[in-house]
């Protein structure tokens, strides 16, 4: 999962400071969430998963489908 967020980012031409103000947090704490510091919570996975028009699934390694799922 965290590779994940981290080549996102990474493909998005972004660095942490620019997601991490997105999710208004510091650098320092959207950081640790790459680097598996710390665990990324429910809102923050849903956020990201918004920004980068994926899935949570996709982010969590459940599947390498990288296309967000149709609304109902």
């Amino acid at each position: 999962m965290y590779k994940r967020i981290r080549d996102l980012r990474v493909d998005s031409d972004l660095n942490q400071t620019q997601v991490a103000k997105m999710l208004n947090m510091s650098q320092t704490g959207y950081s640790k969430y790459e680097t598996g510091e710390n665990d990324i919570p429910t809102a923050i996975l849903i956020k990201l998963a918004r920004f980068y028009k994926t899935s949570v699934d996709y982010l969590l390694g459940e599947t390498d489908v990288r296309t967000r799922y149709p609304k109902n």
